[in-house]
């Protein structure tokens, strides 16, 4: 019953808990009398938790899948090879609306026997879109803050991102960002089509783990977002232009990415995905 869905039973409930589990199975004669810690005994020798749920989303893994991917595990494979050629690979993402948050009451601070404490009411001041592009190659970043998440936003950005010191004089650029709308904008795919040395590469739907970005505003966020504690969006934006340039001086380093095409081929097989043989040899 408790792997059953209440609706079976003519309930509006949307989950079970041991109490309703109790009523419903005396109601349905099973037994007599049972009382609910009965009950949640029963579940827990059963490894059962039906408060508990998980969301998820799986890639599906077919020709078109494996076509965008494959492209973007080889330059990760060959990023050493690529900057000895003077080609850079570069992952782009965005962290969108985040808010700038003041406390209503100051942060108590930690001290012996007490870890630190956050007011729980907060002031919003506004949010910031934080565009971050990383060099894989170094794991050193670059970081912008955006008035929207836009393509009209976005395109000036990328604009300077691509225009910097070390990156102007690259042979080839290849650029790897996942499906957000500013991304596959109509006017951002004809701009970076117009780029002669620049290679798009955009990770499949679902699948924008791929995008080596992600991993880093995960480290970023860590360090620098977190229990922050802002007066105003301007020093949000001030806070960020900061700490981009520290993180490089303090922490950047290349992630190690251990998924391949290898990987990705097994992945394919198990999934029963069909491959053409163009697609076949770009695993390979």
């Amino acid at each position: 019953m408790a792997c059953t869905d209440p609706a079976a039973y003519g309930l509006h409930l949307t989950r079970w808990d041991c109490r309703s589990l109790a009523e419903v199975v005396v109601e349905q004669a099973v037994v007599d009398s049972i009382h609910y810690t009965t009950v949640a005994r029963l579940l827990r020798a059963a490894s059962l938790q039906p408060h508990r749920s998980r969301y998820w989303k799986t890639a599906v893994v077919d020709e078109h899948f494996t076509r965008l991917a494959a492209p973007v595990l080889w330059c990760y494979e060959r990023v050493e090879w690529l900057e000895r050629r003077g080609e850079l690979v570069l992952c782009l993402d965005e962290k969108p609306n985040l808010q700038a948050l003041a406390r209503r009451c100051p942060t108590q601070p930690m001290r012996s026997g007490r870890i630190a404490r956050h007011e729980f009411e907060y002031v919003r001041h506004g949010t910031v879109t934080f565009l971050a592009v990383l060099n894989v190659f170094d794991g050193t970043m670059w970081g912008t803050c955006l008035e929207a998440n836009t393509g009209v936003a976005f395109l000036p950005a990328l604009e300077r991102a691509l225009a910097r010191r070390g990156v102007r004089n690259a042979t080839r650029i290849h650029l790897i960002l996942d499906n957000g709308p500013a991304h596959i904008a109509q006017a951002t795919r004809a701009r970076l089509a117009a780029i002669p040395r620049l290679r798009v590469l955009y990770t499949p739907p679902h699948a924008s783990w791929l995008d080596q970005a992600e991993l880093l505003l995960r480290a970023f966020s860590d360090r620098y977002l977190q229990h922050l504690d802002i007066a105003s969006r301007s020093a949000l934006v001030s806070h960020l232009n900061a700490s981009w340039p520290e993180y490089n001086r303090r922490y950047a380093h290349p992630f190690t990415w251990s998924w391949t095409r290898r990987d990705l081929r097994a992945w394919a097989t198990h999934q029963g995905a069909v491959i053409s043989t163009k697609t076949s040899a770009t695993l390979h």
